[in-house]
């Protein structure tokens, strides 16, 4: 298990969005290697990276970003806008150990199933759940597909991590929807991480205690609590191990 600090990247900066709401932004650095170097002196080796704009646009606008980040020794799970092929090489070409695919996979079984051949394990699936139905297009829109269908398809097509994320308690800092992760991690066979709602080293310890009864739990992705000084780093990261 591990944590995942995270970054997201809008116009250059890195911010966090409350529940993924594009008009909640709060900018926390103007460079997102700032937090990045703290973290890496704080024995992080994974970052989780996401592209607002891309996410939003459809396409990537920030791989310099993680060009950069990779420069510093970090192995990057990247996301938003990778919605073809040429896109996703792009990221992989950069850099990225793993690249995170989100609308193309609720909506395109055989680009994902594409992905997952030429690129194995490298490939991962966001999927992020507003009431338990999957939100697409940087969580704009809210599709009628359940999440646990959807998880199940995508292992179906030979997906070995997911990153499942409650809309809801993203940014909010009230602690994570445990029941909704043990639900995830009860249904597929994959690799689940966390994301959504940590805001304390309670938080961190109540899903580090999932890996207890569920294998297939990865870790938890962590960002508002981080910048806040809610969790620190260095005392997170040993829990996960």
């Amino acid at each position: 298990m591990t944590v995942f600090p995270a970054i997201d990247i809008m116009r250059g900066r890195c911010v966090r969005l409350s529940q993924g709401k594009a008009d909640a932004e709060t900018v926390y650095y103007e460079n997102p290697l700032e937090p990045a170097e703290a973290w890496l002196e704080s024995g992080a080796r994974w970052l989780h990276a996401v592209d607002l704009e891309g996410a939003f646009e459809g396409r990537p606008v920030h791989l310099h970003v993680l060009r950069a980040l990779v420069g510093l020794g970090f192995h990057v799970q990247w996301g938003g806008g990778l919605r073809c092929l040429a896109d996703v090489e792009s990221a992989l070409n950069v850099g990225a150990k793993r690249i995170i695919i989100g609308t193309q996979a609720c909506e395109n079984d055989a680009f994902l199933y594409e992905l997952v051949q030429a690129f194995g394990p490298r490939v991962a699936v966001g999927i992020d759940a507003k009431a338990g139905k999957v939100a697409v297009r940087g969580w704009v829109d809210t599709s009628s597909l359940d999440a646990l269908h959807l998880a199940k398809r995508v292992c179906d097509l030979g997906v070995e991590t997911l990153i499942y994320t409650d809309i809801a308690r993203d940014g909010m800092l009230d602690g994570p929807n445990i029941m909704a992760q043990k639900i995830m991690l009860d249904a597929v066979p994959a690799h689940v991480i966390a994301s959504g709602g940590v805001g304390s080293l309670e938080d961190v310890k109540a899903l580090a205690a999932l890996k207890q009864t569920h294998p297939n739990f990865e870790g938890a992705i962590v960002g508002k609590a981080l910048y806040e000084g809610r969790v620190a780093l260095d005392e997170a990261l040993p829990i996960m191990a």
